[in-house]
């Protein structure tokens, strides 16, 4: 059931409204002596996740024993972060989810339902993977927050992503991410409904129904003067809570273009994109968007590497972004990447295609490295110069030069695509 709900395209939340809604939805949900929470991590710091469990910890005391932070394939979050995204919570709460080591398998989507769904693309079956710590743990209540937003995997993020892929393991998000990519990129992207989440659905009804699963949910847009503010908050334990969120989040995230754009430059917060595997949301969010031969300029002052985790870095360090064609070629013959699938996942959906070209200006990778997996090099010095975010404004911008480019400042806040894409 819905606990609560507000939200529409013009609605702001502000500090003592989220916490008056959040608060009541709790009042609904009784006393609870072991509640887990578990949020997103640094790399979704807009959502208002920090904000929320920061209520949370408020509301419950002693009663919050654990908050899980959903990392997935994510590095651990340093203090600092913690410090930033969690104010006035106790670092004693925080647990590390270890994708790797620290999962149990709750059951197995068969392969017949996987090939159903994708339409004989895959027959392989599913683990539907969770950390132990929310199937084991003996809580009475688990929290689930979030940000419902377009996603490149999953079509709209959240729900029950957010414990089967956020706290899950390897062979689930392999698997999971490979389906998304199979089906296709354009095909996905903005839809609540596809093949991922179905596998997902089939995995929360069967497996994981007897957790005491509430969903938080979060909607962010930019107001008038171009802040981030939350639109939507939604609070239930049901699929109802996801839907109307994503229902909301394609009025208030998703940006439609008359014709494609020539040139784009997308601007990757340091603080919150390092590599990669995080900052190519600049190349998802923005392909549909894109012109054929158009050129995509991305401003990275923090990039440092391709993969969060050490060995998905190398595998994109070794493979590259090349294309669909290339990258199941080298599933052929390549056990390393049969065994990383997100990771060969990653690959195809971070390649244009050939279609448009991509443009990288890291902080602290060299032109060799941006070069050896197939995208072009920019100094960052200079483009900064050119494209300074200080003085752009999100939108169409025009230089000096009288070269017009739309600029984004943050790429995971929204979805932009050409009419001709959604035909």
């Amino acid at each position: 059931m819905l606990y609560y709900q507000s939200g529409s395209e013009n609605t702001v939340i502000g500090p003592e409204d989220l916490k008056n809604g959040l608060y009541s939805a709790l009042d609904m949900l009784g006393p609870k002596k072991r509640v887990l929470v578990i949020p997103p991590d640094f790399t979704r710091f807009h959502s208002r996740a920090g904000d929320i469990t920061s209520l949370l910890y408020k509301y419950y005391k002693k009663n919050l024993s654990d908050i899980l932070p959903a990392l997935g394939t994510h590095a651990p979050m340093s203090e600092k972060e913690l410090d930033t995204m969690f104010p006035g919570v106790p670092k004693e709460l925080f647990r590390v989810h270890d994708w790797r080591q620290d999962v149990v398998t709750a059951g197995i989507v068969p392969g017949e339902y996987i090939s159903e769904i994708t339409g004989g693309a895959l027959g392989y079956s599913w683990p539907a993977q969770l950390n132990k710590l929310v199937f084991n743990g003996n809580h009475d209540l688990i929290l689930s927050v979030g940000q419902v937003v377009p996603h490149e995997v999953i079509g709209m993020a959240n729900y029950n992503k957010n414990i089967l892929v956020g706290t899950g393991g390897a062979e689930g998000i392999n698997k999971s991410h490979f389906v998304g990519a199979v089906h296709g990129i354009e095909n996905i992207l903005g839809k609540a409904d596809n093949p991922v989440r179905k596998m997902l659905n089939y995995a929360s009804e069967h497996y994981i129904k007897h957790l005491p699963v509430v969903y938080i949910h979060t909607v962010i847009g930019r107001d008038d003067s171009g802040e981030l503010v939350i639109r939507g908050l939604y609070v239930g334990d049901d699929p109802e809570v996801f839907t109307i969120a994503a229902s909301l989040s394609l009025k208030v995230n998703f940006t439609v273009f008359e014709k494609p754009l020539e040139k784009a430059v997308v601007y990757l917060d340091p603080s919150e994109f390092k590599s990669t595997w995080l900052g190519n949301k600049s190349i998802y969010r923005t392909r549909m968007a894109m012109a054929d031969n158009g050129q995509l300029i991305v401003l990275a002052p923090g990039l440092k590497e391709f993969g969060e985790d050490r060995e998905i870095d190398r595998l994109i360090r070794k493979y590259g972004y090349r294309g669909t064609p290339a990258t199941l070629e080298a599933l052929e013959t390549s056990d390393e990447l049969k065994e990383n699938l997100s990771a060969a996942a990653h690959l195809i959906h971070g390649s244009t295609e050939g279609r448009f070209s991509v443009t990288y200006c890291p902080g602290f990778l060299t032109r060799e490295q941006i070069e050896s997996v197939n995208f072009s090099y920019g100094d960052l010095s200079e483009m900064l110069k050119k494209y300074d975010p200080g003085k752009l404004k999100d939108g169409f911008n025009i230089t000096a030069a009288g070269e017009e480019f739309f600029y984004i400042s943050n790429p995971a806040t929204g979805l932009w695509s050409s009419m001709e894409r959604l035909k």
